[in-house]
């Protein structure tokens, strides 16, 4: 269940009030007259399960409320009520399989944000994983894999051409570029640095490297791995039951890749670096690829359960008592 909290002007109450009253899986409403002061108007609460919150936030966004008021939503981790089961009971479908896109867009603008917190964080996960490439040790590789937050910009990608939203699209990809030239020529310094103090050396480099020689010879089932890193991630993002770090998860397609071309450069191992460039590349066309066309799959299914959501006139609500 979700908790929404809305400031609607007076005007208005009523007719969201309605919409509310009307929309299948919703409870607990509660309409107190003149509590808000800024901006002035009426305060409206009520509880809404998963599956039916896209409808109703879009039903009140065309009303103009976020104009003119404002709509705040919660999760509510907990829920004793029986009205709240039935409110669940009656919404079709599964509220773990519910997209929120006014939710997503949001995480996703956030994520995809180029700061430099973001830098930092991408700067010490490519470095990370340097020392992960040059060691061959896996253990680093996943070490960079929890620290890299590539995963934001590649979703605020997918989200912007799936919802139409230019704008939120190429900030993503800003944030992206700028982040992975940042964390690579960094890299490269930090890899120079390393030799200078006998830490990194070009025959660690050339020598054999069973764990991690991926990230740097390319081929088919590097675009597969892509491919499903990118189902995963989204499906991760929305889903209110997946856990938080698969999306995080798909760094040890990008990371890696990125960090290798970076110590290659460095040396001089052009045939590495360009090798790595393609992995790296092939990595992120993929992953903006299945992303894309899971949300657009999960869009098309939601799509048929437009208008299952609201309840004929007329009709009884389930869960009145």
């Amino acid at each position: 269940m979700l908790h929404l909290r809305m400031i609607t002007p007076q005007a208005l109450t009523e007719r969201v009030v309605a919409l509310i009253d009307a929309t299948v899986g919703t409870t607990h409403l509660v309409v107190l007259p003149g509590a808000a002061r800024d901006p002035e108007g009426d305060v409206v609460l009520c509880d809404v399960a998963r599956e039916a919150a896209d409808e109703l936030l879009a039903e009140l966004r065309a009303l103009g409320l976020p104009d003119s008021g404002s709509i705040a939503v919660e999760n509510i981790d907990l829920s004793i009520s029986r009205r709240a089961d039935r409110a669940e009971d009656e919404a079709p479908g599964e509220g773990a399989d519910a997209v929120i896109w006014e939710q997503l867009a949001e995480s996703s603008h956030e994520e995809s944000t180029l700061t430099i917190t973001y830098c930092a964080f991408l700067i010490i996960a490519t470095m990370i994983a340097a020392c992960g490439v040059v060691l061959d040790n896996a253990v680093l590789i996943v070490g960079a894999m929890a620290v890299g937050p590539e995963f934001g910009p590649l979703a605020g990608i997918c989200t912007g051409l799936v919802r139409g939203a230019p704008r939120l699209a190429w900030r993503s990809v800003i944030a992206l570029v700028v982040g992975f030239a940042a964390a690579m020529a960094a890299t490269t310094l930090f890899s120079l640095a390393m030799s200078g103090i006998g830490l990194f050396h070009v025959s660690m480099l050339d020598a054999p490297r069973p764990n991690t020689s991926f990230v740097w010879k390319p081929d088919p089932f590097s675009f597969v791995v892509a491919l499903l890193a990118g189902m995963a991630g989204m499906l991760s993002l929305t889903s209110s039951k997946a856990g938080a770090l698969v999306g995080v998860a798909i760094s040890v397609t990008t990371v890696p890749a990125a960090a290798n071309a970076a110590v290659a450069l460095s040396y001089g191992e052009f045939a590495q670096m360009w090798g790595s460039s393609i992995q790296l590349a092939l990595n992120l066309a993929g992953i903006v690829l299945s992303g894309s066309l899971t949300l657009l799959a999960w869009k098309l299914l939601w799509r048929t359960q437009r208008g299952r959501m609201l309840r004929p006139p007329g009709a009884p609500r389930s869960n009145s008592v």
